[in-house]
C-alpha cells in the first residue's frame, strides 16, 4: 500500500488576512493576558534599548575625566588621583544592571504568559478537531487519506503552537525594538541614523533575493525527505517480498536516486538559508564602520560625545538584528497561517445531519431489520439500490455475496448509519433507523471483519472494550468460548500482555480470535461478520469458524461471505456486484434461477473467482 510522503512543500494560505483573524479569535478569552504580554514585552524591550546609551554616559565620563588629567598634568597640576568621577560611573553601572535584571525577568515572565496562551490555545483547537472528527459523516474518512488528517491534527497544530509561543512575540518585540532603537538614535545624533538607515535597503534587497530561493530549496527537502521516508518504511515492512523477488538491487538503485535528490535540494536549502547572516552581518559590518569613521571625526570636532558615539555603535546591531528576524518571520508566520488553514477546512466540514424520518412506528413489524423501499447511492455516484425490499426475522443469517469490489460493505455502511439512505425507509424494531441516535442504533451492533482492529493496550483492556461494564466473569468466558484462553496461558504475562501499536506481538489468528472474544464480550443483538481466514493456518481456522458458529448461534447476523459453501444454510443471500445489489434469495432458489449468484458458485469451486 502506497502512502503518502510525510514531508510537504511550504504552502501559502489562500486567505491569510482572514484565516489570521480567526486564528486570533480564539485567544478572545484571554485577553487581559495578552495586554499584559504586550505590555511586559514592550516594557523589556524598553529597558533594553535604553541601556547602551545610559552606558554610553559612564563612557563620557571616563573620557572626560582622563582628558582633564592629561590636561592638568601638562599645566603641572598635581593630582592625588584623575579626576573621573567613579560615584557617577557607579550609579550608572547600577541603574544599567538593575535594567538589565529587569528586562530578563520580564521577558521570563513574557515566556511563561505566551506559553501558557499558546498552549491553552491549541488545546482548546485540538479539541474542537478531535469532537469534529466524532461528528463528521464516514465518507469525509473515505474520502480523505489517514496521513491527511494525521497531519493536520499534529504537524498543523504543532505550527501554530510554536508561532503562537515564539514568533509572535519575536514580532513584537522585532517592531518595538526597530522603532525604540530608532527613536533613541534620533536623540542623539541624525546624521549617524541616517547612516544605519540607509543600510536598511541593501538588508531589503538581500533577503528579498536569498528568502524565496531559501523558501523553494526547503520545500525541495521536505518533499524529498517525505518521499525517502516512503520508500524506506515501504522497504522494512515488505522486506520478505522484496527478497522473495529479488528486488534488493532495484530497491537499492531507487533509494540512492531519492537519497541523491534529497542531498542535492538539502545543501542547496541550507547553502540559500546560511548565507542569509553572513551577508546580513556584512551590511551591519559596513554600517558599523561607517558610523565609527564619521562619529570619531564628530567627536574630534567636539561635536557629539565618545559616549554617544559608542551606544550609536551598539544600537547599530540593535537596528539590523530584528529586521534579520522579522524576514525569516515572514516565512514561519506564512507557513503557521496556511496551517491553521487547513485545521479549519477540516472544522468547517459539514456534520453529519440527524433529519427525522416523520414515519410512525410500526407496532407489529414483520422484522427485526426491515428494508421498505429503500433508495440509495453515494455522493455524487450513481443510484446503487432503487425501491429494494428485505425482511430480516430474528435469528436469521443473512449472507452478503459478491466478488472482489462488489461493494459488499454497503449494506454494512446503511445498517450503522455511516451512510444514511435517499429514500424509503430502514426499520429495526418498527423504527425507522433515522429517528434513533446513532449511538443508540450502533448499541444493537457489533462487528467482526476482516482487518482486525486492536488498540496498544493489554489483551484483557482490548476484550473488556466491547462492553466496559462487563464482569471478570463475562470477560473470561467470552475469551474461553472464543478460543482465546487457549493461547494467552502461553504468554508470559497472560491477558496483562501489551499489545503493540499493530498487535504485530501476536499471529494474525490471534488477533481474528480477540476480536470474536470481543464480540462475545459485546453480547450484541444483531452482529456483522466478516468470514474471512484465509490468511491463517488450518488448526486455527477450524478454531476461528468454531468460535464464529458458537457466537453466530441464535443470533441475528449479516456475515459477508467469502465461501459461498460456508452460507448455504443462511436465511437470505444478497448477491452484489458493482456496487449493487442483483439477486436476493436463498442458496437453492438463487441456483435455480441459474443467474449470478450460481455463475459464482460454480467459479468459485473451479478457481477461478476471487471472493476476498
Amino acid at each position: 500500500m502506497h502512502k503518502k510522503p510525510m514531508g510537504k512543500p511550504v504552502e501559502k494560505a489562500q486567505n491569510f488576512w482572514g484565516t489570521t483573524w480567526r486564528l486570533l479569535k480564539y485567544m478572545k478569552n484571554q485577553l487581559f493576558a495578552i495586554i499584559l504580554v504586550m505590555v511586559v514585552a514592550i516594557t523589556a524591550q524598553i529597558l533594553q534599548i535604553n541601556t547602551p546609551k545610559i552606558l554610553g554616559e559612564a563612557t563620557t565620563a571616563i573620557f572626560e575625566g582622563v582628558m582633564k588629567g592629561t590636561a592638568m598634568e601638562k599645566a603641572g597640576i598635581a593630582m592625588q588621583h584623575w579626576p573621573i568621577d567613579f560615584e557617577k560611573i557607579g550609579h550608572i553601572l547600577l541603574i544599567v544592571s538593575l535594567m538589565y535584571i529587569g528586562s530578563a525577568v520580564l521577558t521570563f515572565i513574557q515566556r511563561i504568559i505566551m506559553n501558557y496562551m499558546s498552549q491553552r490555545t491549541v488545546y482548546n483547537m485540538r479539541k474542537q478537531m478531535k469532537y469534529k472528527m466524532k461528528t463528521v459523516p464516514v465518507s469525509y474518512y473515505d474520502t480523505h487519506s489517514n496521513g491527511d488528517i494525521i497531519s493536520r491534527a499534529i504537524n498543523d497544530m504543532d505550527n501554530i503552537s510554536s508561532t503562537l509561543q515564539q514568533s509572535l512575540m519575536q514580532l513584537v518585540t522585532s517592531v518595538v525594538q526597530i522603532v525604540g532603537t530608532l527613536w533613541l538614535m534620533l536623540t542623539i545624533s541624525w546624521k549617524l541614523t541616517l547612516i544605519i538607515v540607509l543600510t536598511v535597503p541593501l538588508s531589503m534587497i538581500a533577503v528579498g533575493f536569498i528568502a524565496p530561493t531559501s523558501q523553494k530549496n526547503f520545500g525541495k527537502q521536505q518533499k524529498h525527505l517525505g518521499l525517502l521516508n516512503n520508500q524506506v518504511e515501504e522497504n522494512y515492512a515488505g522486506q520478505n517480498v522484496i527478497k522473495s523477488f529479488n528486488r534488493e538491487n532495484q530497491t537499492i538503485e531507487k533509494f540512492e536516486e531519492e537519497n541523491e535528490k534529497l542531498y542535492q535540494a538539502s545543501w542547496k536549502a541550507q547553502m540559500a538559508s546560511g548565507i542569509m547572516m553572513p551577508i546580513m552581518a556584512f551590511i551591519s559590518n559596513l554600517s558599523y564602520v561607517a558610523v565609527a569613521i564619521v562619529g570619531g571625526m564628530e567627536v574630534t570636532h567636539g561635536q557629539i560625545s565618545l559616549g554617544n558615539v559608542q551606544a550609536m555603535l551598539q544600537y547599530t546591531t540593535s537596528f539590523s538584528q530584528p529586521i534579520s528576524q522579522l524576514a525569516n518571520l515572514a516565512n514561519t508566520i506564512q507557513l503557521t497561517i496556511a496551517s491553521a488553514e487547513r485545521v479549519f477546512q477540516v472544522l468547517d466540514e459539514k456534520d453529519m445531519t440527524d433529519d427525522p424520518s416523520g414515519l410512525p412506528v410500526e407496532d407489529n413489524p414483520k422484522g427485526l431489520i426491515e428494508f421498505q423501499h429503500v433508495k440509495f447511492g453515494y455522493d455524487d455516484a450513481p443510484i446503487l439500490m432503487e425501491d429494494y425490499n428485505l425482511t430480516v426475522k430474528k435469528g436469521e443469517m443473512t449472507a452478503i455475496v459478491g466478488p472482489t469490489g462488489a461493494g459488499k460493505t454497503t449494506i454494512i455502511n446503511l445498517l450503522e448509519r455511516f451512510y444514511d439512505i435517499k429514500g424509503g425507509s430502514i426499520r429495526l424494531n418498527g423504527k425507522d433507523t433515522r429517528d434513533m441516535k446513532r449511538e443508540e442504533l450502533r448499541s444493537h451492533f457489533a462487528m467482526v471483519l476482516q482487518d482486525t482492529w486492536l488498540f496498544s493496550g493489554t489483551i484483557w483492556e482490548n476484550l473488556k472494550y466491547g462492553r466496559e461494564d462487563a464482569t471478570d466473569e463475562e470477560i473470561l468466558a467470552a475469551a474461553k468460548a472464543a478460543h482465546v484462553d487457549d493461547f494467552v496461558e502461553q504468554l508470559p504475562q497472560g491477558y496483562q500482555t501489551v499489545l503493540d501499536e499493530s498487535a504485530s506481538n501476536i499471529s494474525q489468528g490471534q488477533r481474528q480470535l480477540l476480536t470474536i472474544a470481543r464480540a462475545f464480550v459485546a453480547n450484541p443483538e444483531i452482529l456483522i461478520l466478516d468470514e474471512a481466514t484465509s490468511s491463517v493456518d488450518t488448526r486455527t481456522e477450524i478454531q476461528i469458524q468454531h468460535a464464529m458458529n458458537k457466537l453466530l448461534e441464535n443470533r441475528t447476523s449479516f456475515v459477508v461471505a467469502h465461501r459461498l459453501s460456508t452460507i448455504q444454510d443462511a436465511n437470505q443471500i444478497i448477491v452484489m456486484n458493482h456496487g449493487s445489489i442483483v439477486e436476493t434469495g436463498t442458496h437453492a432458489n438463487l441456483l435455480k434461477k441459474n443467474g449470478f449468484y450460481a455463475d459464482l458458485y460454480n467459479s468459485q469451486f473451479e478457481g477461478n473467482v476471487s471472493m476476498d
